[in-house]
């Protein structure tokens, strides 16, 4: 009984990073659908996904601290604005970075990537990253991204 102790307390210690890495995706699944309206689809210890309407997506990969990063996805060329203000509502959730302040960083970055396929903006502590591109099976679609920096200045 004694050997198994400290097996045992190994055991809680090395399953605690997960336990907390969980707890915190868990949290900021839960900011995000508060801030969005959106319906979490899967949920998974690191990451989840979410409906937002028939052509918005959103997904959401939970990093280490600081290190969290929320991605919107429309079928579709040109989005509308209610496309910016979900992305920038899910970015809040999970930078803290004003919604409005992500919204107008990736209307930059989505009509950048029209003429590059790709465009970064950087935005105190996190960078907005846009694509656009041409799905085989789904037509148009843009793709943005908040991705957390791990230094914050």
């Amino acid at each position: 009984m004694r050997a198994l102790l400290p097996l045992l307390a190994l055991s809680c210690l090395a399953a605690a990073p997960g336990a907390a890495r969980a707890q915190s995706c868990d949290t900021l699944v839960d900011r995000v659908t508060a801030e969005t309206a959106a319906q979490a689809t899967e949920r998974r210890s690191d990451y989840a996904s979410f409906s937002a309407s028939p052509d918005m997506t959103l997904t959401l990969a939970c990093g280490g601290p600081d290190l969290s990063s929320v991605g919107a996805q429309f079928r579709g060329a040109n989005p509308p604005d209610s496309y910016y203000d979900l992305f920038g509502h899910a970015g809040h959730a999970v930078t803290g970075i004003d919604a409005a302040l992500i919204a107008e960083a990736a209307h930059k970055a989505q009509a950048a990537s029209i003429r590059l396929r790709h465009s970064n903006v950087d935005l105190g502590g996190a960078r907005i990253t846009c694509s656009a591109m041409v799905s085989p099976d789904k037509g148009p679609l843009t793709l943005c991204a908040v991705i957390e920096h791990s230094d914050r200045s």
